[in-house]
């Protein structure tokens, strides 16, 4: 499967959201941080392992930077 998430900069830090995963986001200082927290957010909600979820830059416009989480999601 193949998912967006939004990361933006703000004034303060970052803030990144899966908008497909209602109310998968979070905030951090650094951009790499963000990134960790949200994959592993993400894992949760998805009830797969955070490390087998893989994270592709796509584009980035100004301060918003989209990326994909690709991963495989087993459904039973």
């Amino acid at each position: 499967m193949v998912l967006d998430l939004i990361v933006v900069k703000t004034n303060d830090g970052f803030t990144a959201e899966v908008p497909s995963l209602s109310g998968c986001e979070c905030w951090a200082h650094e951009e790499d941080d963000v990134l960790s927290k949200i994959t592993e957010l993400a894992g949760f909600y998805l009830k797969v392992d955070s490390g087998k979820i893989k994270v592709d830059r796509a584009r980035r416009n100004n301060n918003k930077t989209i990326y994909k989480l690709v991963f495989d999601k087993i459904v039973s």
